[in-house]
């Protein structure tokens, strides 16, 4: 501990971490049980995404180490760096560029979940990366697109949205294809004008129908993940409107009616909807037990 000069002690300032003795604690974290499982899935890193946010809290916010890791082009450096980084230091040239270094799943969807959304340059890079030749640097622009479709949706075309969609999930490679299929399905559910559209669209498309997905998980399959989605929301609603019927009126019946638009759909998967209700067949290739899928997470 430093002693200032009026002889009072002062506390000691640690010296910021020096990239090397942050790559080897990562090193250090590596397990092959857990690389064996992140090829896969097309991820080139061993290290916990559990114990790498522990090491992320424990430095906290750092540009300039987040730069050097970046640089690195580890894999689970890299992911560090997203976590400790300042999202709006980057400039657009510099988060055009990172994606297009990022080649693993992982990253990427850090990398514009954690830092483009949160950048004043997220909108223009959403309508760059968009039509993108490269499909990966499209499926972050289609990922984008999704955010907007839920949060701001004002002055996209959602007519035009499904048209792409429609014309051209069924063919392009994985990534892309999973960020579309994503967008129809956040179409389907924030938009009711445009539900029964996005819900024929992948039924005819029929893009992940057979996903593997385990029990008491939502199935990325469009159709049913829209269901699901729309289902729920509609049956928190109706407990919200009876309480208040009960409160105003004690006419239950009437809170409930007002919540729910009288519809049914009866789809070729099997799934039958009507109000807030949602009857799935007891086995079918989107809920059969199966290994762990990806995580569609904008839609948790």
């Amino acid at each position: 501990m430093a002693v200032s000069s009026a002889g009072t002690a002062a506390k000691t300032v640690p010296d910021a971490p020096v990239l090397s003795d942050v790559m080897a604690e990562l090193a250090a974290l590596e397990e092959p049980r857990h690389r064996e499982v992140n090829v896969k899935h097309g991820d080139d890193h061993g290290v916990n995404l559990s114990k790498l946010r522990a090491v992320a809290k424990r430095l906290k916010t750092q540009q300039d180490l987040a730069r050097e890791l970046w640089a690195t082009g580890d894999t689970a450096a890299r992911l560090l760096a997203l976590l400790i980084c300042r999202p709006k230091a980057f400039d657009r040239g510099e988060l055009d560029r990172m994606l297009r270094e990022s080649r693993t799943p992982k990253v990427q969807d850090w990398l514009v979940n954690y830092v483009v959304k949160k950048s004043p340059h997220a909108e223009d890079l959403r309508s760059a990366w968009f039509a993108d030749p490269d499909p990966v640097v499209a499926s972050a622009g289609w990922a984008l697109t999704s955010e907007r479709v839920v949060k701001k949706p004002e002055g996209l075309d959602l007519e035009s949205l499904l048209d792409i969609i429609e014309a051209r999930m069924k063919g392009v490679p994985d990534r892309l294809q999973w960020a579309m299929n994503q967008c129809l399905a956040q179409i389907g559910i924030e938009h009711p004008e445009h539900r029964a559209r996005a819900l024929d669209i992948g039924e005819r498309l029929e893009v992940l129908k057979d996903y593997p997905t385990p029990p008491n998980c939502t199935s990325p399959f469009a159709p049913v993940c829209i269901i699901r989605y729309v289902s729920s929301a509609r049956s928190s609603s109706s407990e919200r409107c009876e309480a208040r019927a009960f409160e105003a009126a004690g006419t239950a019946i009437r809170g409930l009616d007002a919540c729910r638009e009288p519809s049914v759909v009866r789809m070729s998967s099997g799934v039958i909807w009507s109000g807030a209700k949602v009857d799935l067949p007891l086995r079918t290739s989107e809920t059969d037990p199966a290994r762990h899928p990806r995580a569609f997470s904008s839609l948790r």
